[in-house]
């Protein structure tokens, strides 16, 4: 097929129609900034020939060189027999407009969160030039340390993982971003070496798939590190840990968000007295809870 392909395919989109045919051929999973085959194809083509990634009409016909075909098909195949994320083909992940290093050492970023951050988290923050104190709990890549950067001009950031090679990312992109005054890296495990320290503003997206999901993960999934996914039988354990301990680490007027998948009903059943609020999102107000700090459970 791919022998085939080199011969009878000219133009990008030849090679467009071809990577949507044979990623849906190949029942491929899209979950890592790409909602399906086609984005997926335009995204991977695009970012191969170095071409404005929001730009795919003025070049859908333009004819290739043979090296450039040559390259297209590659991350065509690679990730049709890889079954990798895109974005670890092309070490690049996207929240909004930014764009992060990304490699097998942490998940691909997709939370939730990063939109809250365009709002300024508005309206639960009233005046976000007083969030002088911030941390990114289970950071992971730094991608959202780095967006409350944006958002809080005025704040100091901790981005906190236990993961050394999850931070060696991390400290990667803070140094793109020239964070590096503001954005600390933190080896922790959540909130164990962080005696002292105190925030206007937690943020995570900590791990939060249950034991049962785990067991059924596509195969893109298997790429990530695993313990930045499971998180015990009900996908709670780390949650639990960051109920009991944030209200230490969060200044009088604190908050804190979390992210949690698939998780409210059964987080709920377990917190019946914590006056969860839900955040909306593109996909609804069930993955992103914020508390007071007075509202969390003693």
């Amino acid at each position: 097929m791919f022998t085939q392909a080199k011969t009878q395919l000219h133009t990008i989109r030849d090679l467009l129609r071809f990577a949507v045919s044979q990623f849906n051929k190949a029942e491929l999973f899209f979950g890592h900034g790409s909602a399906n085959a086609y984005d997926e194809a335009v995204y991977l083509i695009l970012h191969t020939l170095h071409l404005p990634l929001e730009q795919l009409a003025p070049f859908i016909d333009a004819r290739l060189t043979s090296d450039e075909q040559e390259q297209v098909l590659k991350i065509i195949e690679r990730r049709i027999t890889e079954k990798k994320p895109a974005a670890y083909l092309t070490n690049e992940a996207w929240l909004g407009d930014y764009n992060f290093y990304v490699d097998e050492r942490v998940i691909v970023p997709r939370s939730f969160i990063a939109e809250l951050l365009q709002t300024q988290l508005e309206p639960w923050v009233i005046n976000p030039d007083n969030i002088l104190s911030a941390m990114d709990l289970c950071t992971g890549s730094g991608c959202l340390a780095i967006l409350m950067a944006h958002a809080f001009e005025n704040s100091t950031i901790d981005a906190v993982d236990i993961s050394t090679d999850a931070l060696a990312v991390a400290n990667r992109n803070v140094a793109e971003y020239k964070l590096q005054n503001r954005v600390s890296c933190i080896e922790s495990d959540l909130f164990t070496a962080l005696s002292g320290r105190s925030y206007d503003l937690i943020i995570s997206n900590p791990p939060y798939v249950n034991a049962e999901s785990m067991a059924y993960l596509p195969t893109e999934y298997n790429h990530e590190p695993k313990k930045a996914l499971e998180s015990g039988d009900d996908g709670l354990d780390a949650t639990r840990v960051i109920l009991r301990e944030a209200a230490k680490y969060l200044n009088e007027e604190g908050l804190l968000i979390v992210e949690i998948g698939h998780n409210r009903d059964c987080l709920e059943q377990a917190y019946p007295q914590t006056p969860f609020t839900w955040l909306e999102t593109s996909a609804g107000d069930e993955y992103v809870f914020l508390l007071q700090r007075n509202q969390l459970p003693v």
